[in-house]
């Protein structure tokens, strides 16, 4: 996931996108835990992209107070 593919989306468009990518973190840490992961570097991929929602929405928060 691109972070301009994110900057395109609204506000709760970012918002529900993070609610899915903290699930499937838990589902992979899960998978993890219990030796069924198959691709590890999933987590950091989920991880990263959890980074990139929540820089975005930061920025716009920013933008916001900055008016």
């Amino acid at each position: 996931m691109k972070a301009s593919e994110l900057r395109e989306k609204t506000q709760q468009e970012l918002n529900e996108e993070l609610k899915q990518l903290k699930s499937e973190l838990f589902k992979l840490r899960f998978q993890l835990a219990t030796n069924q992961l198959e691709n590890p570097m999933q987590l950091n991929q989920v991880r990263k992209n959890i980074a990139r929602v929540k820089t975005i929405m930061r920025e716009r928060e920013l933008k916001i107070n900055e008016r």
